[in-house]
């Protein structure tokens, strides 16, 4: 066969092939759709140094008191987000509403700062070289035999915390656990939406959630995912601890003004928490969706009890707030 013949075949060759390649580049491009790559920003975060920071030292001030304006804490490196005074509507309002996110109300709350991110293993590192904070009950995460002690993580939420260990963490830095209502104002801002950053469908660009990466992520590592306030982390990555006890109906009872949460009633000790987690669908990371987990009970006479404790897990860690 002579050159020009093999030319020939091989040119109808390709001809036949090329068209081949652009459907399968087409495909390949439909099934990324939807699972976009988020895009890390740089942020502040605190290191486990030699020496212990001290306690209740106070936030030093960046900006003024404008909405979303940021201050950082001189204690554990947090940057905490001002959300001003202000009235905004508390509860479910989209078609995958649930009974204990009804009836939908209104509620007015004074002005806070919100911790702009969840708090790291890093920064829980200094509490517990301070003697303020215990360990977490154990050391490792969903996946990673070592995570707590391991610099590789320094920057991911701390995990395995108790809600008392949260907030004694939350004391030491000058801070508290925030209400119920604080978190999903920090969340919603003033408007109806259904997720921190609107309405849109999440996908893997807005947070850690559905498996997708199938354990905790670094902190602050989903911008698009950022509430109207720039709190971040708020949808997915993991459940917070919040202050109120669990109480399916009180919603119902209309309290309006800087709702406190439920009292404490015997053997009940149940506590929310907010935000969903890493292995969480979108539904369940909705920002008025509610969970209820044990939270620990201080009265109990052995503090290694379940009674004590409460419930921990990989799946929960926190942040803070301040007035």
């Amino acid at each position: 066969m002579s050159l020009y013949c093999v030319y020939i075949s091989m040119e109808a060759l390709m001809k036949k092939i090329l068209p081949v390649f652009a459907v399968i580049a087409i495909l390949l491009s439909a099934c990324g759709a939807g699972n976009a790559q988020p895009t890390a920003i740089s942020l502040p975060t605190a290191m486990p140094s030699s020496t212990p920071a001290p306690a209740n030292a106070p936030a030093e001030v960046v900006s003024g008191g404008e909405a979303g304006s940021e201050r950082v804490s001189s204690v554990d490196g947090m940057p905490q987000v001002y959300i001003p005074e202000g009235t905004f509507r508390m509860g479910g309002m989209d078609p995958d509403v649930q009974r204990d996110e009804e009836p939908v109300h209104n509620v007015t709350l004074k002005p806070y700062w919100m911790d702009k991110l969840e708090v790291t293993n890093a920064m829980y590192t200094l509490c517990v070289q301070a003697g303020a904070c215990e360990l977490p009950q154990t050391l490792k995460s969903e996946t990673r035999q070592s995570y707590f002690n391991n610099p590789e993580f320094n920057d991911y939420p701390v995990v395995y915390v108790t809600w008392y260990q949260a907030k004694s963490y939350c004391e030491w830095a000058g801070r508290r656990l925030p209400t119920e209502a604080e978190w999903e104002r920090a969340a919603r801002g003033d408007d109806f939406r259904t997720y921190p950053w609107g309405d849109a469908r999440p996908d893997s660009s807005h947070g850690n959630f559905n498996y997708f990466v199938g354990d905790t992520t670094r902190v602050g590592n989903f911008p698009a995912g950022a509430s109207p306030y720039g709190v971040l982390d708020m949808a997915g990555n993991v459940a917070e601890w919040v202050a109120d006890y669990y109480d399916a109906d009180y919603y119902s009872q209309n309290v309006t003004v800087n709702p406190p949460g439920p009292g404490e009633r015997s053997e009940f000790f149940n506590r929310v928490v907010r935000g969903g987690t890493f292995q969480d669908a979108f539904k369940d990371i909705r920002l008025a969706n509610r969970a209820s987990v044990r939270g620990s009970n201080p009265s109990a006479d052995d503090i290694y009890s379940a009674d004590y404790l409460g419930e921990f897990s990989p799946k929960i860690g926190f942040r803070c707030a301040s007035d």
